[in-house]
Parts: structure tokens; C-alpha cells; sequence
């Protein structure tokens, strides 16, 4: 019998009512593993076509929405954590379009007055920066007198040159933010598209995407599923919460201490917090040298350095952090989620956060797909496993 043959008889076997038999279920199920001798010409060269054109679209759609994957990401994991928030509004106007606006209005707006509010304010300190650059080295040049190790005038001249390119540095600022307003606009968009879709059709876009899983490789998807949300919840989760306790530690030293632009600097070290490599120490530790050199107090100096260092960078950032994250995705230990978010961030960047530990949520579910004692076998209604058959065709 043909395998055309095979499928016919299965067909006919269902269109009779009785349903296929074993023996017809058999049969598909070894023409979906030993087909690929029995193709003909055209059809494998069909099958060759579609797969290329296919790759090279992938590729190019990749290619395109490189700078804005993670824009897309962060819509849909900031929608499924704004979900009770979007069902609140929703029983309340009656109209999900609306609802998913306010939801979002009620969010952003807060976070981009904020933002605009810290950009003016410390755009007036740079301002003074450039304005007062002698009077500045002079400050600097006075507590540096203190050390042995930096008296002369190449010390002075250093430290002048230090103030310039300071000063030149944050005058640069305003400049580059504006370059950068163009990209920054197109994932933003994109952020706030895709978190406005996932509120108003996410059971579609679920039913859509589990609709062209093919059965067979039900076991994968459900792991990948089960995987990936987690390691996302689990990654969001611990990166908010702790950039978020950061910034609290951070407002009370500035705030205890007397520092000026509490609220700025504060803001400034949770958003620079998520950059590879720049971290909050890029806050504190000029703000102790501010302390020490035109306050004169080492002693604040030294305890922002501690609380600084200690608490906010080694036992928050590299262990708090993959710890929580770790809890709440209930998918890889500490090691693994520590392993995952250092370096992916050193690897892409500030994608980093979510693409180091996907990859590794997905290599779990890879292995323990594999590994399964069930995985990619076909069994019929008597129980019988095809696996073994299989690999003998």
C-alpha cells in the first residue's frame, strides 16, 4: 500500500464512523517519520524553496527589529504584570480599548514627568558646571593639597583638565539625548503598541500562536511556555524590585546627608541601574567625592561609599537580585539566574536582562525535553508506544 493509500484508508476509516484503528493510526503516524525517501522530485524541491525563502524572511524580519525586540519584550511582560490594573479599568468603563488606554496613561505619564522634571534639573547643574569650572578646580585643588602624594603644579593642571573634560562631557549631554530621541521615540512606540495589543487581544494572540503548534511537539512548546514565563516574570520581578530598593537607599543617604538634587540623582542611578557595566556606584561614588571635597566631611564621604558598595552593589545587585529572581521563576536556581542576567548583560547589553536568562530557560527545556522518560512518542488508545516501532522503519 501506497502511503497516498495509507492516509485514503485512514480517511475512509474515519468517514465511516468507527474511527481509524490502531493498525491505520499506525500507519499515519509512520508516514509522519519515514516520508522524506518517498518524496517526489517536485515536492522536495518545494519543500527546499519554502524552506530558504523562508530563512532569508526570518533573517531580514530579525535584522529589522533588532533595536526594538526588547521594547516589544517589555510591552508584553509590562502588560501581563498590568493585567489586574487593565481588568479594574475595564469593569469600570466597559470598553477595552479604553480601558487598556487609561492603564497605560495612569503608568507612563507619572514615569515621563518624572523623567522631564530630572532632565531640567540637571541640566541646570551641568550649566553651572561649565560656567564655573575655575572656581571648581580650585575647590578641588584646595582638598587635594591635603595628600602629600599630589602636591605640584602637574597635579593642578590635571585636575583643571579633569574639570574641563568634566564639564565638556555634560555639556555633551543635552546633545546626544536628542540624537538618541529618534530611537528612543520608535521603541517607545513599539512598547506602547504591543502593551496596548497583548491587553486587548492577548486570549487570540494565545490561542493564535498554540493553534500552529503542531501536536507532536506539544511537549517542547508546553516547556518552552512554561519556561520562558517564568524566567521573565522571575527576571522583570527581581530587576524592579531591587533597582526600586536601590533608589530608596540611595534618596535617604542623599536626603540624610544633605546632598542637593536628591530626587534627580536618585531617579538618575535607578534608570542608569540597567546599563551594563554603569551602575548605580556611577551615582554615589561622585556624590562621596562631592562630600569629601566641597563639604569636607570624609566622614559622609566614607559612609556613602559602604552603604554605596556593600549594600547596593554586592549583596542587592549580585546576590539579591538573582536570589529573588530566582524564587519567583521557579525554573533555574540561583547560580543559573546569577549566571544568566551577569552575562547577558555584559554579552547584549541592556536586552541582557531578559535574553540571558531566556536563553538559559530555554536550554532547560531543551534538555529536560530530551531527557523526558515520554517525549516524542506516539501512542495509540490501547496504550501501545510507537517510539519503539519507529525507530525500526
Amino acid at each position: 500500500m501506497t502511503p497516498g493509500e495509507e492516509a485514503a484508508a485512514a480517511a475512509s476509516g474515519s468517514a465511516s464512523g468507527n474511527g481509524p484503528s490502531p493498525s491505520d493510526r499506525r500507519r499515519v503516524d509512520r508516514r509522519a517519520v519515514a516520508r522524506v525517501a518517498d518524496l517526489s522530485l517536485p515536492e522536495l524541491r518545494r519543500i527546499v524553496v519554502t524552506s530558504l525563502l523562508g530563512a532569508a524572511v526570518l533573517v531580514r524580519f530579525l535584522w529589522m527589529v533588532r533595536t526594538v525586540i526588547i521594547a516589544a519584550i517589555l510591552g508584553v511582560v509590562i502588560a501581563a504584570y498590568l493585567r489586574p490594573l487593565y481588568e479594574w479599568t475595564k469593569d469600570r468603563v466597559r470598553y477595552r480599548n479604553t480601558a487598556a488606554l487609561l492603564t497605560l496613561i495612569l503608568v507612563i505619564v507619572p514615569i515621563v514627568g518624572a523623567l522631564v522634571y530630572s532632565y531640567f534639573e540637571l541640566t541646570k547643574v551641568i550649566e553651572y558646571v561649565t560656567t564655573h569650572t575655575t572656581e571648581i578646580s580650585t575647590r578641588i585643588d584646595q582638598a587635594v593639597e591635603r595628600f602629600t602624594v599630589f602636591e605640584g603644579p602637574k597635579a593642578s593642571q590635571s585636575i583643571r583638565n579633569w574639570v574641563l573634560r568634566a564639564a565638556n562631557y555634560g555639556s555633551s549631554i543635552p546633545n546626544a539625548l536628542a540624537e538618541a530621541l529618534a530611537g528612543f521615540a520608535v521603541a517607545a512606540a513599539i512598547f506602547l503598541f504591543t502593551a496596548f495589543y497583548i491587553f486587548t487581544d492577548s486570549e487570540r494572540v494565545v490561542a493564535y500562536v498554540r493553534s500552529k503548534i503542531p501536536p507532536r511537539y506539544a511537549e517542547l512548546s508546553h516547556a518552552f511556555e512554561v519556561n520562558v514565563r517564568g524566567v521573565l516574570y522571575g527576571a522583570i520581578y527581581a530587576t524592579l524590585l531591587t533597582q526600586a530598593i536601590k533608589t530608596v537607599i540611595l534618596f535617604v543617604l542623599f536626603v540624610v546627608l544633605r546632598v542637593p538634587l536628591a530626587g534627580p540623582l536618585s531617579l538618575l542611578s535607578f534608570i542608569i541601574g540597567f546599563f551594563p557595566i554603569v551602575g548605580s556606584w556611577s551615582v554615589y561614588l561622585p556624590v562621596a567625592l562631592w562630600l569629601l571635597i566641597f563639604r569636607q566631611a570624609p566622614g559622609s564621604a566614607l559612609i556613602m561609599v559602604l552603604i554605596g558598595g556593600v549594600v547596593n552593589t554586592l549583596i542587592i545587585s549580585n546576590y539579591l537580585r538573582p536570589k529573588l529572581a530566582a524564587q519567583k521563576s521557579r525554573v533555574l536556581n540561583f547560580y543559573w539566574m546569577f549566571l544568566g542576567l551577569v552575562t547577558g548583560v555584559y554579552t547584549f547589553g541592556l536586552a541582557g536582562i531578559l535574553l540571558g536568562p531566556i536563553l538559559i530557560g530555554l536550554l532547560k527545556a531543551i534538555l529536560d525535553t530530551i531527557t523526558g522518560t515520554e517525549q516524542w512518542s506516539f501512542s495509540d488508545d490501547d496504550g501501545d508506544s510507537f517510539a519503539g516501532e519507529a525507530s525500526n522503519v
